[in-house]
């Protein structure tokens, strides 16, 4: 510290550096360099010591280096496919396409027609060339696969297997990722199942949903035209899996990862069928009774769906978070979409959960697990009758997020019950309502307050935003439809969506591409509070009005960054523009300008509204 300080003044008095000795990075960032070799001093702060180069024009930077071999590369596969050259070796591609009739029948060309598909997401991506990434492409790096990472057939151009390197670098695309996918899985051991043979390795379902998942986050043209192509690899390993069951959780984990891929596009169909046939597995193997230590007799086929033994607490962990990954995913889409759930959790029998919360990998390292052979996890959370010692855990961030799930799912199945407009309460359902109102309550106030976040280390912070979303979202669903004929209810509900905005007011664009992206949907609601309460108003108030426009504003323009990396919440953010812009219309009839014909610009209409009323 006092090294810092004393240097400090050195900095500052050092003379300005000559134009062109700073480093890439700081000429990019447009940052104040001091030359220092290897790395200066922005670079080192910002641990990028790796990215600081210099081009003092002494010799060509790693850079320059990668993209003359780019050039090199491209210019060598257009003489390959000009017609009038003929190469004398042939030149695979480890990411080609198969383009056959028999690929209609594959999952992966299935989902066109939808109406929200990958192409008509707010942000199409373009195909550049068929190259591996910058970050892949190293001298050392073979982009030749052998003959036996092919599948036998000859007009099948797809590898069964991915290069080594290349899904090395495509993982360690994803992990960075994985959390906000609510994907729990030991690190170091994943990186090194892929230096082990074929059969040794994770199930390509998992393998191939996770590549997807980095060629859709890496945001690289040259990887994102890959998408497709994972995408029919993994489908297509599912349905082979279904021939030969192995490698069960890995599978499981797979289908929640392909679930989420497809619901971000808007292809609800196909999210909800590989979310519940990660429910249905879940459950038929008993990963749901994972606290249990037996299960039932029952018929003669038992035996057939039994996981064997975890060898480790590591992979009794994995095992855990594998659970409580396709529970969050089942609790909180089917909430979103109107839907009921699938794990049903009674309070006994086949359908209780008995699994303890889950908790970060790393305390499944030291076997730091929790004894609840005989404690409903869920259901003793909701019904706070049974004081659940500290052991127990349910205090790490997965375990707050699947608190917030159930408490989300929870809300919408108690206002399903009277969500009927007009249709009065009866002396039990007010109960649950407020039963279900307190435990929402009761959770909101043991977490980190809202104001506190933006001090929390990243991933902390990432995880706490998904929880208060979660929260205040469930506090929107239990009051929405009553609030519409009950003063009382209508305040509780607009003072959730204002809770809501707090959520929304500490994310910043460095968040964005880290959050769940259930917040979309969350986020939303909140606007539907703010659109409603405009519909309401007895007198046209341009204040007021100015105000719940600037709400539906903030949520909109957080939505439209959303959509950058989900292109779903760029579909919600649209219709919610065109819902305010209806109701703004209705209200404005009168004090429209002849000339006026631009529709979709609701928020210029509320500021033309206040600037005429006044």
């Amino acid at each position: 510290m006092t090294d810092d300080y004393s240097a400090s003044p050195t900095r500052n008095s050092a003379p300005t550096l000559q134009r062109g000795k700073a480093c890439l990075r700081c000429r990019k960032r447009k940052m104040r360099c001091d030359g220092s070799k290897p790395s200066c001093q922005q670079c080192v702060r910002a641990k990028k010591q790796d990215l600081c180069e210099y081009d003092d024009g002494k010799g060509k930077t790693r850079t320059q280096l990668l993209r003359e071999t780019i050039a090199h590369l491209e210019a060598r596969i257009r003489e390959l496919e000009s017609p009038e050259h003929t190469p004398s070796v042939p030149l695979f591609d480890p990411h080609a396409i198969p383009v056959s009739e028999d690929s209609s029948s594959s999952g992966a060309d299935s989902p066109s027609s939808f109406p929200f598909s990958a192409s008509q997401s707010p942000n199409p991506i373009t195909s550049i060339s068929p190259l591996p990434s910058v970050a892949c492409c190293s001298p050392t790096i073979s982009w030749m696969p052998s003959d036996r990472c092919y599948a036998d057939s000859p007009n099948s151009l797809i590898p069964t297997q991915v290069p080594s390197e290349l899904a090395q670098s495509l993982l360690e695309t994803f992990i960075p990722h994985r959390d906000q996918l609510f994907f729990g899985l030991h690190v170091e051991r994943l990186r090194n199942s892929l230096r082990r043979p074929a059969e040794e390795q994770r199930h390509p379902v998992l393998m191939d949903a996770i590549f997807l998942w980095a060629c859709y986050f890496s945001r690289t043209p040259t990887l994102r035209q890959h998408e497709a192509m994972y995408l029919t690899r993994a489908t297509e390993a599912f349905h082979d899996w279904l021939r030969t069951p192995t490698k069960v959780v890995d599978v499981i984990q797979g289908c929640c990862l392909l679930s989420q891929y497809f619901m971000v596009h808007g292809r609800v169909m196909e999210g909800g069928h590989y979310a519940s046939t990660a429910v249905a597995l879940a459950l038929q193997w008993g990963l749901h009774k994972q606290g249990s230590e037996r299960r039932d007799a029952g018929m003669s086929l038992e035996g057939t769906f039994t996981l064997p033994p975890p060898q480790d607490a590591i992979e009794r962990g994995e095992r855990i978070l594998a659970f409580w990954q396709v529970f969050c995913i089942d609790r909180c889409w089917s909430a979103a979409l109107h839907r009921p759930s699938l794990i049903s959790d009674g309070p006994g029998g086949l359908s209780s959960i008995i699994v303890p919360w889950p908790q970060e990998i790393m305390e499944y390292t030291v076997e730091n697990f929790s004894d609840l052979a005989h404690l409903n996890t869920v259901q003793a959370f909701l019904a706070h009758q049974i004081q659940v010692p500290v052991l127990a855990g349910g205090f790490s961030n997965f375990a707050l997020r699947a608190k917030a799930s159930a408490l989300f799912d929870l809300a919408a199945k108690v206002a399903s019950s009277w969500n009927t407009p007009g249709v009065g309460l009866t002396q039990m359902s007010e109960q649950d309502t407020l039963s279900v109102e307190d435990s929402i309550t009761r959770f909101i106030a043991s977490l980190i307050p809202v104001h506190q976040l933006a001090a929390l280390h990243s991933s902390d912070k990432h995880h706490l935003i998904v929880v208060h979303t979660l929260a205040q979202a469930a506090l929107i669903r239990l009051f929405y439809h009553r609030a519409e004929v009950d003063r009382l209810w209508n305040e509780k509900c607009v003072l959730a969506a204002r809770g809501m905005l707090l959520v929304i007011g500490q994310v910043s664009d460095m968040d964005i591409e880290f959050l769940d992206p259930i917040v979309g949907c969350c986020w939303a609601s909140a606007a539907h509070v703010f659109i409603r309460e405009m519909a309401q108003m007895e007198s046209w108030s341009p204040a007021a009005s100015n105000e719940l426009g600037s709400h539906v504003g903030s949520i909109t323009t957080t939505l439209s960054r959303l959509s950058m990396t989900f292109p779903l919440a760029g579909i919600v953010s649209w219709w919610l523009c065109h819902m305010a812009n209806r109701v703004l219309t209705t209200f404005l009839q009168a004090f429209w300008p002849p000339d006026y014909n631009h529709p979709l610009a609701w928020l210029d209409l509320v500021t033309f509204s206040t600037e005429r009323l006044s």
